[in-house]
């Protein structure tokens, strides 16, 4: 089964013996482990269902222990329709349609999105730096102008003032990083690229002076200020294009993205881009098998 629709999900995990059955075995598929010491010689299955102890600790758990989702109070299927439909819709989803489509409140379908952004953002940079051919670009988030109440208007209308800057890269038919900056000096820029790029890498930017002057990298620009966008092999149409995916998110789906949350949404939109080559039940499972040593609390989220 590839988890193709909804309808699937739910056939695939009808109870929440099936969903403990199915993390189980994503998160020990060598034999249970203690999640409170890691000792694997004598784990004892005690009578309530799926509920385990550890003959070295003594302490009991659960396969929820030490996840996104210990003190949950919501059932696994919930989640595991909530993990699909935020890798499921390229856009994502928002908290008032999540919470229509899995039968909670907003604000539990929120702190939701909150906690599997987490898991999205523990999947950046699994595979290390990136290599080979890399685009960069640098792009703003935040809200238009001319939407905006009189007295939160803050240039009339035009340019990046208030705004968030963003750098990115993504390999040539393979993963994408970025992060909120602080500018886009060279400074900023060089640190970005030297910190996500290995060096030897192709580097292919548009003509912005911050990317001049790196060293180690076969550097090629397209220079956009000139009209010209692509020279050959040599664009950043890819980093362009997730920009657009994640911009076409912020405006039409979820309309509002602050600051201070704005970097968890970008990974979020990362993870979905890395796995757009998978499956539904790949990318599903991607995200399960990530939820181990993760803890988010309401209170650390809105802090």
């Amino acid at each position: 089964m590839k988890y193709d629709s909804l309808l699937a999900v739910l056939e695939a995990f009808p109870d929440e013996e099936s969903c403990i059955a199915h993390l189980e075995q994503l998160r020990w598929p060598k034999g249970i482990v203690c999640p409170c010491c890691g000792s694997t010689r004598k784990i004892y299955h005690i009578e309530r269902k799926r509920i385990y102890k550890c003959a070295d600790c003594g302490n009991q758990f659960s396969v929820r222990k030490n996840t996104i989702f210990e003190e949950s109070r919501l059932p696994l299927q919930k989640w595991f329709m909530a993990a699909w439909l935020i890798t499921a819709n390229r856009k994502g989803i928002a908290s008032t349609q999540l919470a229509r489509e899995i039968g909670v409140t907003q604000k539990t379908a929120w702190f939701v999105l909150g906690r599997l952004r987490e898991v999205a953002g523990s999947m950046a940079g699994m595979g290390g730096p990136m290599n080979g051919t890399v685009e960069a670009d640098e792009t703003y988030m935040g809200g238009k102008e001319k939407n905006k109440h009189a007295n939160k208007k803050t240039n009339g209308g035009r340019g990046t003032v208030g705004k968030t800057v963003v750098i990115g890269a993504v390999e040539r038919e393979g993963r994408v990083t970025a992060e909120v900056a602080n500018g886009t000096s060279r400074t900023d820029i060089h640190d970005f690229i030297c910190g996500n790029v290995n060096p030897g890498s192709t580097l292919y930017s548009d003509d912005h002076s911050g990317y001049q002057e790196l060293q180690n990298y076969k550097h090629e620009i397209v220079n956009h200020a000139q009209g010209e966008y692509v020279k050959g092999i040599i664009h950043t149409n890819n980093i362009e294009s997730f920009w657009a995916l994640l911009k076409r998110g912020h405006y039409g789906i979820f309309h509002t993205i602050s600051a201070k949350h704005l970097h968890r949404y970008l990974s979020e939109f990362e993870a979905r881009w890395d796995m757009k080559k998978m499956d539904g039940l790949a990318r599903v499972d991607a995200l399960l098998e990530a939820t181990p040593g993760l803890r988010l609390t309401y209170g650390r989220l809105i802090k």
